[in-house]
């Protein structure tokens, strides 16, 4: 009943990303991240390379275009701040066209605009070549507070069918003739949030009682621990290798 959180990003298939541990592109994904973010902001050159190298993983994982640039809709809210800083950051002027923008303000956005662009690609190649499950391994692997490691693994595992239970209960008022026009309807639409948060915490403690009576003792058994070898190390940390190449060779000159 219901899917899992993630399911929908991620993408099936056989291509080199795919076939990395789960771990390892997580490491190598914050890896990268951190380093292309402390790129200095004049270093356009050095984050147009990481950008390539970007693209280049993207490219590795086979996955379909247009599932990828439909991903980038979340970068939404950096274009938009990328575009308007230069109208309104202070500093020399310059033109460009018919209209005239803050210089610094403009190396700022180019830079934010390439930064956020290359993260989210990264950030796409991973969600689309690790699932759900592997992702909660992953942390799991890598040490992360057990706390924390299952909370996130009952949100996506349960999210999903709390999702599924309030599209019923919308496709039921519906038939009902319920139509949300007005204010008078939201004592209807709270009825059914509080409705919706009793069945949830009702099946929380459901399956809390479930998990206790199977032996259930605060930690998840591992059945099928994560390894990597060390070409598959290599492989996940080039990209960040790449990047920190790029970043020595910005400081140094």
């Amino acid at each position: 009943m219901g899917g899992q959180l993630g399911d929908h990003l991620h993408v099936e298939g056989d291509s080199p990303v795919h076939r990395l541990p789960a771990h390892v592109k997580l490491i190598g994904l914050v890896v990268f991240v951190l380093l292309v973010v402390a790129l200095p902001r004049d270093a356009h050159l050095a984050r147009a390379a990481t950008l390539a190298v970007a693209v280049i993983v993207v490219a590795l994982t086979r996955v379909p275009v247009r599932h990828v640039l439909s991903r980038l809709v979340v970068e939404t809210p950096f274009v938009v701040f990328a575009v308007v800083l230069p109208f309104v950051a202070t500093g020399p002027r310059t033109t460009i066209g018919p209209v005239t923008v803050s210089r610094p303000g403009l190396e700022a956005g180019l830079a934010l605009l390439v930064t956020a662009t290359t993260s989210v690609l990264m950030a796409v190649a991973f969600a689309t070549t690790t699932s759900s499950r592997d992702l909660v391994r992953a942390l799991q692997h890598l040490h992360v507070p057990d706390r924390l490691v299952q909370i996130l693994a009952f949100m996506v595992r349960y999210l999903g069918v709390v999702g599924s239970q309030a599209q019923r209960m919308k496709v039921a008022r519906e038939s009902r003739g319920f139509a949300p026009r007005s204010v008078r309807s939201w004592p209807v639409i709270a009825t059914s949030a509080g409705a919706l948060f009793i069945r949830s915490y009702e099946r929380g403690e459901r399956v809390h009682l479930a998990m206790m009576s199977r032996g259930y003792t605060g930690r998840m058994p591992v059945t099928d621990p994560l390894r990597a070898t060390p070409t598959q190390w290599g492989h996940g940390l080039l990209p960040g290798a790449l990047a920190l190449v790029t970043l020595v060779a910005v400081v140094v000159s």
